[in-house]
């Protein structure tokens, strides 16, 4: 107990206490409190196309549908009364892309389970299924990804206790008596109860719970190589709680680590890089921190040859008065990472998840909705604003309600984007007039 008050001060400490009183797991200390102030704020124009989801509505003159927005189109939208589950609100969002019949599945996180839409036909999309969470628990938090034509979830808060980790066979989607099921697990683990997030590498056949009741809320690895039967491989636990973490076979520039299972971990006030090639020993590479962060909540890759990194700190807007600020890693020495640069965003809207494709950055900010930001000139430490969808007309103020996440890996282009209060959000950039508009800005 004596290192536990060296490490921390006592205003983190009293911080600490209160996440226990608004229902967090033991390890949560991210002072999240779900504002259900945009509930049922739809614009008039989105109410009527609840009803017609064939009818897009193109980004003119800076709105789309009642949204504003900028070189993004609204192609529909599912709002939570129609994708099963009730009520329950939205949370994190994942896709999956069907290799046998090219279908487009968002995966679409709630307080009470999964929804599965079909997006394949982005302006019809069709609710095929509603997964409850394992055991029937509840709470603000649930997350997945995708490995093998199975989606493997979690879920925290203390409603879900037993949940451990759910799987679930995608392919089972292809052939269902009708749309609208309620669904059955395909397989669960336990071990652990309630996490917070899930990793998984593709390329290695892992996957890396994170923020559990085991392991300290570090590294709590499986296998899933053989998807319905998963098997607890090992933990990192040396720094304690991880929010959030990516996983690669890492091919930067580090020469000596090229080849070996790479973990970044965003542990509350650092990112802490882990060699997690030897799963019963890893090894951590750096822990890192940096000026001014409040809670170091998630981030990226730039792009497969892992010299840069995008990251966000989710209590830096509201606690320090800051505009939506991501903060830009040149981490092509996984020992030492340096800090390059900031991007500062047009609002106050605090930051959540973000992801990284051909070279663009696209950021779910809670109020401010989906940023997507170019970055061709990383290198020099900064990002440029190039398109928006913003999914509450009325506010870009610092307050935990709006966009949750996205995905942004559909070979369509289509992006998913989930809406914590209203439903799910399927959009497309623009590129010609993004690529106009980069044209325009070099003349």
């Amino acid at each position: 107990m004596f290192q536990f008050f060296k490490r921390y001060s006592l205003a983190a400490v009293l911080l600490l206490i209160s996440h226990f009183a608004l229902s967090h797991s033991a390890m949560f200390p991210d002072n999240y409190k779900f504002d259900e102030s945009n509930n049922g704020g739809l614009p008039q124009d989105l109410r009527r196309l609840n009803s017609n989801m064939q009818a897009i509505q193109f980004c003119l003159n800076g709105n789309a549908g009642g949204f504003p927005c900028r070189n993004v189109d609204l192609m529909s939208f599912v709002s939570k009364s129609q994708m099963g589950g009730g009520s329950a609100n939205l949370n994190d969002i994942w896709g999956y892309s069907d290799p046998q019949t090219g279908a487009e599945i968002a995966i679409v996180g709630r307080t009470n389970g999964t929804s599965f839409v079909d997006i394949t036909v982005p302006d019809a999309p069709v609710f095929l299924g509603f997964l409850p969470s394992h055991n029937n628990g509840s709470s603000s938090w649930r997350d997945m990804k995708v490995y093998n034509d199975h989606v493997f979830i979690v879920a925290d808060g203390f409603g879900n206790s037993t949940h451990g980790l759910q799987v679930f066979d995608l392919r089972t989607l292809r052939n269902l008596p009708s749309p609208g099921q309620t669904l059955s697990e395909t397989a669960h683990m336990g071990g652990f109860g309630n996490a917070h997030n899930i990793a998984i590498n593709e390329d290695s056949g892992y996957a890396y719970v994170v923020g559990s009741n085991q392991c300290s809320g570090g590294l709590y690895t499986v296998d899933i190589s053989t998807p319905n039967n998963p098997r607890y491989a090992g933990c990192f636990s040396s720094d304690g709680y991880t929010h959030d973490a990516q996983c690669v076979i890492y091919s930067g520039p580090d020469s000596f680590y090229v080849g070996r299972e790479i973990c970044v971990g965003y542990n509350e006030d650092t990112i802490t890089i882990v060699d997690m090639t030897d799963k019963l020993n890893p090894q951590q590479l750096s822990r890192t921190g940096y000026q001014g962060s409040r809670y170091t909540h998630q981030g990226w890759f730039l792009d497969d040859n892992h010299t840069f990194l995008i990251m966000n700190d989710e209590q830096d807007e509201a606690s320090r008065g800051l505009n939506t600020t991501s903060y830009i890693f040149d981490v092509s020495n996984l020992n030492g990472p340096v800090e390059t640069g900031r991007y500062v965003g047009p609002t106050r809207a605090i930051d959540h998840n973000l992801y990284t494709n051909n070279g663009y950055v696209f950021e779910s900010n809670y109020r401010a909705g989906l940023r997507i930001l170019d970055a061709a000139n990383i290198a020099s430490g900064s990002l440029l604003e190039v398109a928006y969808f913003d999914t509450i007309p009325s506010s870009n103020s610092a307050q935990f309600s709006g966009a949750w996440s996205s995905y942004v890996y559909f070979s369509s282009g289509n992006i998913i984007v989930s809406d914590i209060g209203n439903g799910l959000y399927i959009v497309r950039p623009d590129w010609n007039a993004i690529q106009n508009q980069k044209i325009a800005n070099l003349q």
